[in-house]
């Protein structure tokens, strides 16, 4: 594993979200979801998810996520995703979202 300093860590922008649109996203070319996020004072961003194992469309809008917020936009087909909603890899590599345990103000960062 590489190590990183403190100050490498301070560059990822890691805050909270509250999901506001989850859509189907067909043109992915694994099961993916479009998700629309509010960030609270930053503003809402896009972000194309592959969480379609764990997680209906229906029951991720009101759900708070952890997302980098820092990354260049990055294409995915006729989609542009803005931020990286964050989770880990199952047994199986579907992936489980970062979520919080309490609700925290939208646009709060990790310290």
């Amino acid at each position: 594993m590489e190590t990183i300093s403190w100050n490498d860590f301070e560059k990822v922008e890691l805050r909270v979200g509250t999901i506001i649109i989850s859509e189907d996203f067909p043109e992915a070319r694994k099961p993916a979801y479009k998700l629309t996020i509010d960030f609270g004072e930053q503003g809402t961003k896009r972000s194309s998810a592959q969480i379609v194992k764990h997680y209906t469309k229906e029951e991720l809008v009101g759900r708070q996520v952890v997302c980098v917020v820092n990354f260049l936009p990055k294409q995915i087909g006729p989609f542009i995703s803005e931020v990286l909603t964050t989770g880990f890899a199952d047994q199986n590599g579907d992936i489980v979202l970062t979520m919080l345990s309490h609700k925290v103000p939208n646009g709060s960062k990790m310290f």
